[in-house]
């Protein structure tokens, strides 16, 4: 095959193209209406983080100001998490908008992420944020479509195929001459959201443990790869329609299937198929199990009194006040970690059945490729599912650290004799809450990112593939009139 021939039908269809008022007034708009999106989002994520980073250090600094107190009810005055955006999440927002921002974490009682965005807004965010990742996902398709969609009809239509192909140009060089020329219009679009990517990816390089660098080169080579197949369907669509209006109704009626029915349709059917507990229901449900299994609060608790027995037996004392270390602060770290453990059970059952109802949409990822590009987008922007409950892990890991570390305190410092966790007698020095370990949210790792997104990352590929064989090896199945 003569690539000279391809490169120049993809030159002719561009120059035809580029010189249209159409594309002009089109491309006018994207620049707008993307420029505004970059802006936008910058300015969001740079308050956000601001708040975020102010209010961290105002519940750190709280923390570490309060007076000789003692260990539990310092445990139970208890601090703030804050979640720190991905700074691609300026690209792509993802599930950002209705996920909590903050978690109050204290002893025994595990906590929701509250203050979403969603829930501080009017209804219309329902309907989405618009990023760049939403127009190079929704809006850049149909500008192909519609660039696209006569590519090869229109030629048909008028004779000017049959005339090319008397030249000496095959149906194959035509095209992939058409697909070339069409991607190279694309790029006229899609240069500008990926320059724009490239610009917090170089401002934001600084931030610790994000992989930004890695993840934006990631993101570039999907989305290119996500145009050219693109590019490929629509000039076959194109060639195998029997007329422009055909064509132009064959893509539309396919972007409104693969882009927003069966998406909207697989998230219908992942929540009916897979019913998740409401909020009040999981608390109830772990309530119940610490009740079955013991209080270590109720003083009368039988399976914490066979705990205290067995103690009592191993320090061979027959009374608690003579252990050498503090019985309840002993008593709390007990309760602490059976607490712990029910939540984390029940916690597990909670995401393992919001992966089920995910799982029927990314069963689709191979015959969809924009399911495909949306999940690497949200993946390696930090806005994706396995993002959040990183995050959630990540302050129920520390939430206990802290109250065991309050625990020990107790059993270490506070006498046995103490009758309760009132007055000043029986405390502790304040160092010690600055000596706590300071919460420092760590970024999913890339490689955890790819490897939940390895379908994905096949699914784009297997479609170029199959875009490929189509153009080369059945080109000789499309008719030039």
């Amino acid at each position: 095959m003569r690539n000279d021939v391809v490169v120049l039908i993809g030159k002719q269809f561009f120059k035809k193209t580029f010189y249209t008022k159409g594309l002009f007034v089109l491309l006018t708009l994207f620049l707008m209406v993307l420029s505004y999106v970059t802006i936008n989002g910058w300015n969001a994520y740079e308050k956000r983080h601001h708040i975020a980073e102010h209010h961290q250090n105002q519940s750190r600094e709280s923390w570490e100001n309060n007076p000789d107190k003692h260990p539990h009810r310092m445990a139970h005055f208890g601090t703030f998490a804050f979640r720190e955006q991905h700074p691609l999440s300026i690209f792509d927002s993802g599930i950002e908008t209705y996920i909590g921002n903050s978690i109050y974490l204290e002893a025994h009682k595990q906590n929701t992420a509250n203050f979403s965005e969603a829930s501080l807004s009017t209804g219309l965010v329902r309907f989405g944020d618009l990023n760049i990742a939403l127009l190079l996902q929704l809006i850049l398709p149909l500008v192909i479509f519609f660039i696209g969609y006569a590519s090869i009809t229109s030629e048909k239509e008028h004779g000017i195929l049959k005339i090319i192909y008397l030249q000496g140009a095959s149906m194959q060089q035509i095209l992939l001459g058409k697909a070339l020329g069409l991607f190279l219009v694309s790029t006229l679009f899609f240069i500008p959201a990926l320059i724009a990517l490239w610009s917090i990816s170089f401002i934001e390089s600084h931030t610790l443990n994000s992989g930004v660098v890695m993840r934006s080169l990631l993101i570039t080579a999907s989305y290119v790869l996500f145009f050219i197949v693109l590019c490929f369907v629509t000039v076959i669509v194109s060639a195998r329609s029997v007329s422009s209006n055909k064509a132009l109704l064959s893509l539309l009626g396919g972007w409104l299937l693969f882009f927003i029915i069966i998406p909207k349709t697989a998230q219908v059917i992942g929540n009916s198929v897979y019913p998740n507990l409401s909020k009040i229901e999981f608390k109830a449900a772990i309530e119940a199990e610490v009740a079955k299994q013991g209080d270590s609060h109720d003083p009368n608790d039988p399976h914490f009194n066979k705990l205290r027995d067995s103690v009592l037996k191993a320090n061979n004392v027959t009374d608690v006040k003579d252990l050498p270390f503090n019985y309840s602060g002993f008593l709390m770290s007990k309760g602490e970690e059976q607490t712990a453990i029910i939540y984390g059970n029940q916690h597990k059952k909670l995401i393992n059945t919001y992966k089920k109802q995910n799982s029927i949409t990314n069963s689709l990822v191979v015959l969809n490729p924009y399911l495909a590009i949306k999940n690497i987008s949200m993946g390696l922007s930090g806005t994706d599912f396995h993002t959040y409950t990183n995050f959630l892990s990540q302050t129920e890991t520390y939430r206990y650290e802290q109250s065991q570390y309050m625990n020990d305190l107790q059993m270490k410092f506070i006498s046995n004799k103490a009758k309760g966790s009132e007055g000043k007698i029986h405390v502790v020095d304040k160092s010690y809450w600055r000596s706590a370990p300071k919460f420092s949210y760590e970024y999913l790792p890339i490689s955890k990112t790819i490897n939940h997104q390895i379908v994905a990352f096949f699914a784009l590929i297997f479609w170029l593939l199959l875009a490929i064989i189509t153009m080369t090896k059945f080109s000789n199945r499309f008719k030039f009139i």
